[in-house]
């Protein structure tokens, strides 16, 4: 975990957590505008005259799509199609790319990227100079207008000012991160703590999980096929684009329908968080899936992202014991391209 957050008053409350003396933090981005160090990100600059067709040959977005506008989903396979990383692609500048990820796997997907870019002009760096300040709220995007002069962009977008760039993701609630430059971090969180209460990082986690958006950990490594965490419904996969490594697969999986374990949202009326890779057993006691991520919510409940089988399962479903719902995911579980999407603006 970074240390940047220590110098706006948040306390380290395990790996890559923050808290702040804030009661009941999810329940405060339910009724107003909340702010969070998103330590548990990283970003990973790809830059040198041959950084876009490096990528290209690597990763599962169509490269020519993250034009400064559009900052696409995008992951990182192994040869048998499995992730090593999934990310969101930023243009910061011509010939300049950043990856926005979980930041447990920023190092580990540089090392395996080293062993292509030497056969290119290209340099990867680990931007740990930058800050991402998360923003929840209706008044969210107007407090960054006012606040950091930089407009709102739409969900999957990105706006530039000077160093200052921001994106926007889905969720509940309007959510924009701000990826602020070490120097600038402490009057930019001044100015936006004075209309927006900070809050722990995992609320921001939370509400990856009530939007159906999962983020590989290193210990989820080389275990997941893109689409079973769904990520070409919500836009990850470009299947028009040219080979990547693990493409094969990953394309086969699609046509050929052999996806067989999917995302799917639950809440688990339960006093401690499961740990990741729990299992998740039937009726007869099967094991049907395991824990993706898990944070607990307003309500005094669990809510988590499971793998789960596609069969039908014999009900109820249970993790350590404990009985858990299925939910409604906020999105259609079918393709989604990428060249589609880069156009919509809502």
């Amino acid at each position: 975990m970074t240390d940047w957050s220590a110098r706006i008053g948040a306390t380290a409350a395990g790996e890559a957590r923050v808290t702040f003396d804030t009661p009941n933090p999810a329940r405060q981005a339910l009724d107003g505008t909340v702010v969070t160090p998103l330590v548990h990100l990283g970003i990973l600059e790809v830059a040198g005259s041959d950084a876009e067709r490096f990528l290209q040959g690597q990763t599962s977005a169509q490269m020519s799509l993250a034009d400064g506008d559009f900052a696409p989903l995008t992951c990182f396979c192994g040869t048998k199609g499995r992730m090593l990383a999934n990310a969101q692609v930023l243009q910061t500048a011509p010939e300049r790319y950043w990856l926005l990820m979980e930041h447990s796997l920023v190092e580990p997907l540089k090392a395996h990227l080293e062993k292509f870019a030497v056969f290119y002009k290209t340099e990867m760096r680990l931007r740990d100079d930058l800050a991402p300040i998360g923003l929840i709220g209706h008044d969210a995007p107007a407090l960054l207008e006012a606040r950091l002069d930089v407009e709102a962009p739409h969900t999957w977008h990105q706006r530039q000012h000077n160093e200052r760039v921001v994106v926007r993701h889905p969720g509940p609630r309007p959510r924009l991160i701000a990826l602020l430059p070490i120097a600038e971090l402490e009057d930019s969180w001044q100015a936006l703590t004075g209309q927006a209460r900070p809050v722990d990082n995992a609320v921001w986690c939370l509400q990856d999980i009530q939007a159906g958006l999962g983020w590989l950990r290193s210990s989820q490594q080389d275990s997941y096929l893109p689409q079973m965490i769904n990520w070409e419904a919500l836009g990850g996969i470009s299947f028009k684009k040219g080979c990547y490594t693990g493409q094969e697969v990953v394309a086969r999986a699609h046509f050929r329908g052999q996806v067989k374990k999917r995302l799917v949202r639950m809440t688990l009326e339960a006093t401690g968080i499961p740990a990741l890779g729990t299992e998740i057993v039937d009726a007869q006691g099967k094991r049907q899936g395991e824990v993706f991520a898990a944070e607990r919510d307003a309500y005094d409940q669990v809510e988590l992202l499971a793998v789960m089988t596609t069969k039908e399962s014999a009900e109820p479903l249970t993790v350590d014991g404990i009985r858990c719902q299925r939910q409604r995911l906020p999105y259609a579980l079918e393709r989604l391209d990428p060249e589609v999407q880069a156009t919509q603006k809502g």
